[in-house]
């Protein structure tokens, strides 16, 4: 993927030779579309940057990608319950910081850029600024909230507030913080005390060129059914789990087979999935793909006529911009989702919200879509219009380089 991104004049002079390492634990590079095109901004901006991350299958430790230098490190292996939860990320932490002295011998860096979760690289910044380093914290995730979520209010309130501790510390301690959206924002000034001044929203936006380049080559053709599709996770705060049951009532209840589903994702829920899909008698209706590198998943996403995101209500969803809804936005689809307050902000018009969890409302919205060819392309048509003329990645890099300019002006 190619990111022509326009930089004003000014703006590649005052970052040019700033040298920036970010780390991000969670997944590994370039699979990471948000830190892959936060790198890229900052390198067609004149910066030098490394990235730390996990090593998928067959990736090497060290590579260069488009001028991006990447640094990984074996990944955790993954548990179940809280004391996973702390190994996990005492783990992370560990490497990355060995990683990060390396980097530091290999190359130099003037600024950490991190990702959460977890919020424990707050620590290694705090070591570097000994040393005259910048921290940058990229709050991606409200740790306390997604490990409640995570392990369904069962687990430790130990853990939980010491979470809260955290994040209140990388907020404290950060030069700038950059924040997903407004909810994020507003946490960041309310829980965590900071001035408005020192946090920028930089919005998950999907890179315009690429999704027309897919939407142009994708052919829908003449169906006799109706297809759903969604893309993204398959882990237990996801909701698929809801969207299935809806799919269950939209034959049992609503008296409809004319439909087919594809499902493109991994993660630690799919086997559950299956079997629940199995035990609803959907096996014949839903296709799992399963991972499939981001371009096939796409291009599959593209063949469908109406996308789904099933995210259920809770403490952490309700926060939270998915990047799927801007996927789905972004090549001209139709949407059926639960009504979270942040799918409102992003996805306005081009989704049809039903009452937050309620499965056989949300299997209504499907019916009404599927009964209904141009009211999908007018929703549809308005969710691309809202990629194209404000939340396109070409928006949200310059809000990026703009946290970089306040943060190095805040310095000087």
């Amino acid at each position: 993927m190619q990111h022509h991104i326009p930089m004003r004049n000014d703006v590649t002079k005052a970052l040019a030779g700033r040298r920036v390492l970010m780390m991000t634990e969670n997944t590994t590079y370039p699979l990471d579309l948000r830190v892959r095109q936060e790198a890229m901004t900052l390198t067609n901006a004149g910066c030098q940057v490394s990235v730390i991350c996990q090593r998928g299958s067959g990736q090497p430790w060290r590579e260069n990608m488009e001028g991006v230098i990447i640094y990984r490190y074996p990944a955790p292996v993954q548990g179940q319950g809280g004391l996973s939860y702390v190994l996990e990320y005492t783990y992370s932490f560990a490497a990355m910081f060995i990683l990060s002295l390396f980097v530091w011998a290999d190359r130099g860096f003037d600024i950490i850029h991190a990702a959460n979760p977890p919020d424990t690289t707050v620590f290694l910044a705090l070591f570097y600024k000994v040393f005259g380093k910048q921290f940058i914290f990229d709050h991606h995730d409200l740790a306390p909230e997604l490990y409640l979520v995570r392990y369904s209010n069962r687990g430790s309130r130990f853990i939980y507030r010491v979470l809260k501790w955290l994040e209140a510390t990388s907020c404290r301690y950060a030069d700038h913080i950059i924040a997903t959206n407004q909810s994020h924002k507003n946490i960041e000034i309310q829980r965590g005390h900071i001035p408005e001044e020192r946090i920028t929203i930089v919005r998950n936006g999907p890179v315009l060129d690429y999704f027309e380049l897919i939407r142009a080559n994708s052919n829908l053709g003449i169906k006799k059914n109706v297809e759903f599709g969604y893309i993204g996770a398959i882990a237990p705060p996801d909701g698929l789990d809801y969207f299935l049951r809806a799919l269950h009532l939209l034959v049992t209840i609503l008296k409809r087979n004319d439909f087919s589903c594809v499902i493109i994702g991994n993660g630690s829920a799919l086997d559950d999935l299956k079997a629940q899909a199995k035990q609803l008698d959907l096996l014949s209706k839903v296709c799992f793909t399963g991972f499939l590198p981001q371009p096939e998943a796409l291009r599959r996403l593209a063949s469908v006529d109406i996308c789904v995101d099933s995210d259920p209500s809770n403490i952490y969803n309700d926060r939270c911009t998915m990047i799927k809804m801007m996927e789905y936005m972004a090549l001209g689809k139709p949407i059926v989702a639960f009504d979270l307050p942040e799918h409102r902000i992003t996805a306005g018009e081009s989704a049809l919200y039903a009452q937050p969890n309620d499965e056989l409302e949300f299997a209504r919205n499907l019916a009404t879509l599927m009964d209904d060819p141009e009211l999908r392309v007018r929703m549809g048509a308005f969710g691309r219009k809202r990629i194209e003329n404000e939340l396109a990645w070409k928006y949200q890099s310059l809000n990026l380089i703009r946290a970089y300019e306040t943060m190095s002006a805040h310095a000087g």
